[in-house]
């Protein structure tokens, strides 16, 4: 139960500062309007070291669908545990987002754009191509699950992988360059609770003059980066060293 409630801190804490250097880019009304995608990418980096940072001694601090996936296809995390670290994910994910929500609560009332609010809880692409679209969180998802086998120990010794904090910076710069190298085509969601838990909160939160919830794009973030993660645990696999 311990590691279930360090994954919801590890992946609340890593929502609540990524989103919420969205909301301070988009929203309007906020001081950080001119952050643009630098900020972004940066402070992503950070919600991840600072989410591995605070749950990587207790939960292994995967903070990610496609993580606990990885780690599992490759036979270093136990079965048995992937539905509940998936489901705290979410839920942390959830969490997160709605400390977005009240801390820029008057900037939210105060933003006519639909797609800005939207874009603090979930990712959209720059050009809707579902099919390209969805090789591109694959790739990205890949790119963060292979570099984690290697980040967290890089053996196919019997210990299961995991991170701990001294993984955390690395992990923080696999993500930051992930996003500039690879987040421009969808947002780089590369995490399916980054992108589903925010996106239900977005349905359920009851945000002034908000759109739809664009489910026909949602399952594009979630199946994405869980074929990434599965591959790259394939991947290592094969090399096995």
């Amino acid at each position: 139960m311990t590691a279930y409630i360090f994954e919801f801190i590890g992946t609340a804490m890593l929502i609540l500062i990524g989103n919420g250097v969205v909301a301070n880019l988009v929203l309007k009304g906020t001081k950080g309007s001119d952050a643009g995608w630098n900020g972004i990418a940066l402070a992503w980096g950070i919600a991840v070291f600072v989410g591995v940072f605070i749950s990587g001694d207790v939960s292994g601090a995967h903070l990610n669908p496609a993580v606990t996936l990885g780690l599992a296809t490759a036979g270093k995390f136990t079965w048995t545990l992937v539905p509940g670290y998936m489901v705290a994910q979410i839920l942390g994910a959830m969490m997160g987002n709605v400390l977005v929500w009240l801390t820029y609560k008057k900037q939210y009332d105060a933003t006519e754009d639909q797609a800005a609010i939207l874009a603090t809880f979930s990712t959209a692409p720059a050009i809707r191509s579902p099919l390209w679209n969805l090789v591109t969180e694959i790739i990205g998802a890949f790119a963060l699950v292979f570099g984690v086998f290697y980040i967290a120990g890089g053996t196919m010794a019997d210990e299961p992988i995991k991170l701990g904090a001294l993984d955390a910076l690395p992990v923080a710069l696999l993500v930051i360059g992930i996003g500039y190298g690879l987040g421009g085509p969808t947002g780089y969601a590369i995490n399916p609770a980054r992108d589903l838990g925010p996106r239900i909160m977005h349905a359920i939160l009851p945000l002034k003059g908000k759109g739809g919830s664009d489910w026909s794009y949602a399952w594009v973030p979630i199946v994405g980066p869980l074929l990434g993660g599965a591959l790259a645990a394939l991947m290592y696999m094969w090399i096995g060293v």
